[in-house]
């Protein structure tokens, strides 16, 4: 988890949840977010708390490997 500065101000940064996210449970989701150096992911029920941060060449191979199932 990170809580870099150079990471990005959380409050600035364009979060998004997935389009398969269930609108019915309201924030039981994860948000993620993009900055240059990282692919940041995040609690949605915790905006400021605390967040992931995954280099984005493991972000692009966890999203194709989940996207198999």
């Amino acid at each position: 988890m990170t809580d870099n500065p150079s990471a990005g101000d959380a409050s600035a940064m364009n979060w998004f949840k997935s389009s398969y996210s269930d609108s019915s449970s309201g924030n039981n989701c994860v948000e993620v977010a993009t900055v240059p150096s990282a692919v940041l992911v995040r609690d949605s029920k915790d905006a400021h708390g605390p967040r992931l941060a995954h280099a984005p060449r493991a972000w692009a191979a966890f999203v194709a490997y989940a996207a198999q199932g």
